[in-house]
């Protein structure tokens, strides 16, 4: 049984102590940005220089990395953390590439935290991707998950303005 939230406050408080900057990307973003299918992990970005640092803290629920990672959809430097029963994934931001489905190729993802949304979520205000890049690298990578993300983030940004 995972317990997200339990996760979430555990990495965020080990991220804080570090004084480590970050921002939290993919399903979880998309989920406080009005998407609500099941989450398959959580995803933070931090800055590369960063990186190194958080090792130490959290090697016994290492999974995987860290290491360099490439699928059909990334590349990039990470590791994967376990902690109770849910999935971290941080990634650095330096050298991060996602394939863009539509015009065929890799694109650099932006290694700039200073657009992050800080949003109250569980509790706590956290720094979020924005939502309109998170929107657009999704619909770049038009993986099923991503375009149902998508459609949701646009569904609620409408009802907002609509109620504004």
């Amino acid at each position: 049984m995972r317990n997200t939230e339990e996760a979430l406050i555990w990495v965020v408080s080990i991220l804080k102590e570090l004084n480590v900057s970050f921002e939290i990307d993919g399903g979880l973003a998309a989920e406080a940005y009005g998407s609500k299918r099941e989450l398959a992990d959580i995803d933070i970005n931090v800055l590369s220089e960063d990186f190194d640092r958080i090792v130490p803290k959290v090697k016994e629920y290492i999974k995987f990395g860290p290491a360099w990672y490439q699928d059909e959809h990334w590349k990039l430097y990470m590791m994967t953390l376990k902690y109770a029963g849910q999935n971290i994934d941080i990634g650095a931001l330096g050298g991060m590439k996602f394939f863009d489905k539509k015009a065929k190729e890799w694109k650099n993802a932006d290694a700039d935290l200073s657009a992050c949304r800080i949003i109250n979520y569980m509790g706590m205000d956290l720094p979020f991707v924005n939502e309109i890049k998170l929107m657009i690298y999704k619909e770049e990578l038009a993986r099923g998950v991503d375009k149902k993300d998508v459609q949701a983030m646009e569904d609620q940004l409408k009802r907002e303005w609509s109620e504004s």
